[in-house]
């Protein structure tokens, strides 16, 4: 596919309709956020597109997907990983683990997986450090917790009061950049 680049591929592998509940399953292509459940939602398309281009995920990645909810997102970034990656999604919700996992398994991708979240604990602390790590979720401020968990070299993409973030760690500190606003359902 000579001038697509490797996100809209991603997007073309992953349907959307398959980590839906089956009400919402009609409304796929819209261009918005999608209600899964628990006052969650599955994030809007061209929303999700702007944030995986922001984290440049590459082949054998180590990925934190934080609010993996459908598994859609997880899907995508192990799709961007490859086999030689692994991406490790986090949700709160003991029925969004279960119902994200089974999206998950129903795809294939078996380098990926969704775990269920310890309260007041942000991502995944024992499996660190992370490539890159996508959070999908409002946080108030800077989640100082998720960039600790950062490679050297890592990125982490998280919209924080309104704006989305993008979080380059180097040997020289960390780095912020600011990329528009957003709405997200709060981070937890």
């Amino acid at each position: 596919m000579a001038g697509v680049d490797r996100v809209t591929e991603v997007f073309a592998e992953t349907p959307r309709e398959e980590f839906l509940r089956p009400g919402e399953r009609r409304s796929a292509s819209y261009d918005g956020p999608l209600p899964i459940g628990l006052g969650q939602t599955n994030s809007q398309p061209s929303t999700v597109a702007a944030m995986l281009r922001l984290l440049d995920v590459q082949p054998g990645h180590k990925v934190l997907d934080v609010g993996s909810g459908s598994g859609w997102t997880t899907a995508l970034l192990a799709r961007l990983t490859g086999p030689t990656g692994r991406v490790l999604g986090v949700e709160l919700e003991p029925d969004l683990v279960e119902f994200g996992g089974s999206n998950l398994a129903r795809a294939g991708l078996a380098w990926a997986g969704i775990h269920e979240a310890v309260p007041g604990v942000l991502g995944l602390p024992d499996a660190a450090p992370y490539h890159r790590i996508l959070v999908s979720a409002m946080a108030r401020t800077l989640p100082d917790e998720l960039v600790e968990q950062l490679h050297t070299g890592g990125v982490m993409v998280v919209p924080v009061a309104g704006t989305m973030l993008r979080v380059a760690c180097s040997m020289r500190g960390v780095g912020v950049t600011r990329h528009g606003s957003y709405r997200f359902v709060p981070l937890r």
